[in-house]
Parts: structure tokens; C-alpha cells; sequence
């Protein structure tokens, strides 16, 4: 059965984030970098959220709406360091 767009981009944020948690488990954190990822992994779930809302929506109102929210993400995604929220790095 082939796989839709939708479940490879939640399998790609699932994939980025535990790359990303296996990275940081090497080295010691400390409550600001902790608090940090927290916050990174809580936008990218996020994000993954809304490409998935966008997927199913119909309503050019409310597409319009999930954009700018999405596009606020990713300013956000970025503003955190994830340079590129969209890539994944390996």
C-alpha cells in the first residue's frame, strides 16, 4: 500500500527529532539548553500538526489562516537555531 505525503513528513519530523535527541543525549544539558529543546520539539510537532490540517483543508479562509500560522512556526523554528526547519539533518 503506498504511503502518503502526509505520513512521510510525520515519519521525517519523527526521525529529525530522535537524530536530534540522540545528538544531545551525548553531551550534558543544562536547564536553558533542556528548556530550549523542549521548545524546538514543541514547534516541530507543532508544525507537523498544521502541514497535516492544511493536507485535509478545503476552505481557501482557512488554508489561508494554517499559512500564516505555519510561516509564524517556522520564524519561530528559526529564531531557535533550526536554521532550516524544513531539512533534515543526518
Amino acid at each position: 500500500m503506498a504511503r502518503g505525503w502526509e505520513s512521510k513528513s510525520v515519519e521525517l519530523q519523527k526521525d529529525l527529532s530522535e537524530s536530534d535527541r540522540k545528538d544531545i543525549a551525548k553531551q550534558r544539558l543544562n536547564a536553558d539548553d533542556a528548556a530550549k529543546l523542549r521548545r524546538k520539539e514543541t514547534l516541530l510537532l507543532a508544525r507537523a500538526h498544521l502541514l497535516q490540517q492544511m493536507q485535509a483543508s478545503q476552505h481557501p479562509r482557512h488554508r489561508e489562516m494554517l499559512q500564516t500560522a505555519l510561516a509564524a512556526l517556522e520564524k519561530d523554528l528559526v529564531d531557535l537555531g533550526a536554521t532550516n526547519p524544513t531539512a533534515r539533518s543526518d
